[in-house]
């Protein structure tokens, strides 16, 4: 959430800093700016619109410098307007009344919550600092400045400890040209060093993908290092326990952040993309998975996964609709019982830990704050064995596990997750057959057979994204609903959970998933013909038992949507549409019938003319509780 770029270098800066914002954006949208050292003094452009109206402004202030900062905004902390946007100004004690523009001594962007900023606010307030803004970003900037005597780094470093929460941020002084100083607790910063034309220039960024086409030379910065950049310059400083920061080395590695992933194309928005990127995601996921090994997961995972005799599974939102697909994989293919908690949740109760538990955590991200702060959670608890799948190779989750599974989904721009389930759900069922393996469930002939099915799943997707005329036209019928339910049974009640979250995330329909069994216990009562119920029916051992729920539903006089398998009889008719996939695939039946989901969800959204790709109070990649 929210996306930081800064820069020093001996050029205009400002279009770089514009177009990483651009690249950012999908992390955060109510709110944009960028502040720039310039005339011996601070300059900005804020605006509640997009990066784009964003760029005028700033072409039309004649804003340029080679020293500056930019961030696009998720709102936490004050509603989405002029006054609370970044960059934060702090200009002293005494400075003008709200609504002025007071001259900034300190210029400073923020990614994260700070937990003690009433204090904070109280405390700076009576030392004469006057607020702007709601937002607790503006207490950092204080007090930076509260601290400053004439070295940026020191003041920053002084001004750290008071913090409690989780930050990253990037600050520039009026009195200090050519000096960006940054430091990250909890939320993600990188460092990017300048080669060829921009050699001696440094830059900062909350993802390597805003800088790039400007520098593949990324140092990622560990918990609590503070960087502080110059032309030709560069330090990196850590807390050493005792008050004060020890100078650290942190390895420089290049880093292909796909410039080309932020392209359209020919789609309408990067949820379409996205969905039709699915195939190539998932065989690229795929790719160099030869046989069924424990190994896939990392050094010495046989051994791990010998010592376990149970798994738990954190993770959030979409995420966490995977582990659910997970645990029966895990419980059916592997005999090992397994759990699924809500990782913002977990570490809030009481829970009895065993040593003998693997714990896997789902993030897309590999930064998710929620997911993060319940791992760490489960290790001091006692429970060492740790794993990931998850889609950035170079992220904190994957820092902090001993294994780890990284899909190749590339980035993901949309909101809305699509390709990076699917390629998670690809991770999870090969940790199920690593599973199974190491305890002597999977026969040579198993494996093979798995594999051949994992092998097809590309094209086997393909024919499902043909389906998308027939998912076009009842969308339509979608647009002019206000509710709607969805289910499903067994494996596929989570994609009918995560059908129903695609569809209230973009297209503002309220959408219930429910097992399709507990329809008579309660949500029947909310059926009736402008109710619509869509239904997974793949051919499986509980298909018959669907078939009943879905008559519960008709003689209720309410319309049915189902997505059913070619085989499983199930006839269009009054009150009942039905759109048939090419073919039933098994326990990897989910990946297929969660496409047509998000097909129903995306074209709806688009029937409804709402933003697609940034729907209203959400963002990407969730760093913040």
């Amino acid at each position: 959430m929210c996306g930081i770029v800064g820069a020093v270098s001996a050029s205009n800066i400002v279009p770089l800093l514009v177009e990483g914002l651009k690249r950012l954006e999908y992390r955060g949208y109510d709110s944009c700016g960028v502040a720039v050292h310039q005339g011996g003094g601070l300059r900005r452009a804020r605006s509640t619109a997009r990066v784009a109206e964003l760029q005028a402004q700033v072409a039309a202030d004649g804003i340029a410098a080679g020293t500056g900062i930019a961030h696009t905004r998720w709102a936490t902390h004050g509603e989405p307007a002029v006054r609370n946007a970044h960059p934060h100004f702090s200009a002293g004690p005494g400075a003008a009344a709200a609504g002025a523009e007071a001259p900034g001594l300190v210029a400073l962007v923020h990614n994260g919550i700070i937990e003690n900023h009433d204090e904070l606010r109280a405390e700076l307030s009576a030392r004469g600092y006057v607020f702007t803004s709601q937002t607790d970003t503006e207490v950092i900037a204080h007090l930076v400045h509260h601290h400053y005597q004439g070295d940026l780094l020191e003041a920053v470093q002084q001004a750290l400890p008071r913090l409690r929460g989780a930050y990253a941020i990037a600050v520039f002084c009026r009195d200090e040209p050519q000096r960006v100083v940054g430091a990250r607790q909890g939320s993600p910063l990188v460092l990017g060093v300048g080669t060829g034309e921009r050699a001696g220039e440094h830059f900062l960024a909350s993802d390597p993908m805003a800088l790039a086409g400007v520098t593949d030379q990324i140092v990622y910065l560990d918990e609590g290092d503070v960087v502080d950049l110059q032309i030709g310059k560069r330090w990196i400083s850590a807390p050493d326990g005792a008050g004060r920061f020890r100078p650290v080395e942190r390895p420089v590695r290049t880093v292909q952040a796909h410039s080309g992933a932020a392209e359209l194309g020919p789609y309408r928005h990067y949820m379409q993309k996205e969905i039709f990127e699915q195939p190539k995601a998932v065989a690229d996921t795929l790719d160099g998975v030869h046989e069924v090994s424990p190994e896939l997961f990392g050094d010495g995972a046989w051994r791990v996964f010998k010592a376990v005799d149970r798994v738990l599974i954190l993770a959030c939102g979409t995420s966490s609709y995977a582990g659910l697909a997970a645990r029966q994989w895990i419980e059916s293919i592997a005999g090992l019982p397994a759990s699924v908690e809500i990782a913002s949740e977990y570490r809030y109760r009481d829970s009895v830990p065993d040593p003998r538990t693997l714990v896997v955590t789902i993030s897309q991200s590999g930064e998710t704050a929620d997911t993060l702060a319940a791992l760490k959670h489960a290790r001091a608890l006692g429970m060492p064995h740790t794993l990931t799948v998850c889609n950035v190779a170079t992220s904190a989750m994957v820092r902090e596990c001993a294994l780890n599974f990284v899909t190749r989904a590339g980035p993901e721009i949309g909101v809305a997750s699509t390709k990076a389930f699917t390629t998670q759900l690809v991770g999870l069922y090969l940790l199920a057959l690593a599973l199974a393996q190491v305890r002597g469930r999977l026969t040579r002939e198993q494996e093979a057979a798995e594999l051949r099915d994992l092998r097809h799943l590309p094209m086997a997707l393909q024919a499902v994204l043909a389906l998308e005329p027939q998912v076009i036209a009842w969308s339509e019928e979608f647009a002019r609903k206000d509710h709607a339910l969805f289910l499903g049974r067994g494996l596929h009640y989570p994609i009918a959970l995560e059908g129903a979250l695609k569809l209230k995330e973009i297209s503002y329909i309220h959408a219930e998933a429910y097992p399709a069994g507990e329809l008579k216990h309660g949500p029947l009562a909310l059926v009736t013909s402008a109710m619509p119920v869509v239904t997974v029916a793949p051919n499986d051992a509980l298909l018959e038992k669907l078939k009943s729920n879905m008559q519960e539903v008709r003689a209720r006089g309410g319309e049915l949507y189902v997505f059913a398998d070619a085989d499983t009889h199930i006839d269009s008719g009054p009150g009942l549409r039905v759109i048939r996939l090419p073919e039933h695939y098994g326990a990897l039946s989910p990946l297929l019938h969660v496409v047509p989901l998000q097909l129903l969800a995306y074209h709806t959204a688009c029937a409804r003319g709402t933003d697609v790709d940034k729907p209203r109070n959400l963002a990407k990649s969730v760093t913040v509780e």
